[in-house]
């Protein structure tokens, strides 16, 4: 009887780390999906339906016809941009943008947001790191996306950097912490290992000895 439990356990366990990884990527598959399908899917799914007076699926959605549309646009844009016209014409609204108070203001973050994400001119998560979080005497993995604190530091008592602290198992969300430099205790591992120990909950298992800062081998 106690064979037959722990051969059920050992079953079990394999079973969830081979379907486990499986599990996880296609709901991070699906829910991402979700999203850019959901954002013209409404609209799309409008038109189709009164305007072209195609019914396929009746008052349902067709699922992916907002994504393709997405990709269109996105692609058509692009090449668009590309020509002398197409940035003259992104050059006057961006000044168009630029000149409404408020939305000046959400123009130019979201701007910088996506060069800092989708520009090859610099790295956004710089290094691996440990940072006392959530509290004194808890270390938790982050990764360092700036060497300073910008405009915060002006209300920081010490010199702090931007740290970023993802959340397991979905690495895309998390907590945006300033740390005194002198806190953060720097990973001689790659961000990716760093974000792969993040996304297993561990699982992956404990950094090696040369992972470690000096002083604690």
């Amino acid at each position: 009887m106690n064979q037959t439990l722990r051969n059920f356990q050992r079953y079990l366990f394999t079973g969830f780390l081979v379907l486990g990884p499986v599990a996880v990527t296609v709901w991070l598959l699906w829910k991402s999906f979700s999203f850019l399908d959901g954002i013209l899917a409404s609209a799309m799914n409008l038109l189709v339906r009164r305007g072209l007076g195609i019914t396929i699926l009746g008052d349902r959605p067709i699922p992916g016809l907002g994504l393709i549309t997405l990709v269109i646009l996105l692609t058509v844009t692009g090449a668009i941009t590309r020509r002398a016209f197409g940035k003259w014409m992104v050059v006057q609204g961006q000044l168009l943008l630029k000149r409404i108070p408020l939305v000046n203001r959400i123009y130019k973050t979201m701007d910088q947001i996506s060069q800092a994400i989708f520009s090859g001119k610099r790295e956004v998560f710089k290094h691996a790191v440990l940072v006392e979080f959530p509290r004194t005497g808890i270390y938790s993995i982050g990764v360092i996306t700036s060497e300073s604190s910008g405009k915060i530091q002006e209300y920081l008592p010490e010199e702090c950097i931007t740290i970023f602290v993802p959340t397991t198992p979905n690495p895309t969300t998390g907590f945006l912490l300033f740390v005194p430099r002198k806190q953060v205790i720097p990973l001689q591992i790659p961000v990716e290992d760093a974000l792969k120990l993040i996304l297993s909950g561990g699982a992956l298992g404990a950094l090696d000895e040369k992972s470690l800062p000096d002083g604690d081998q």
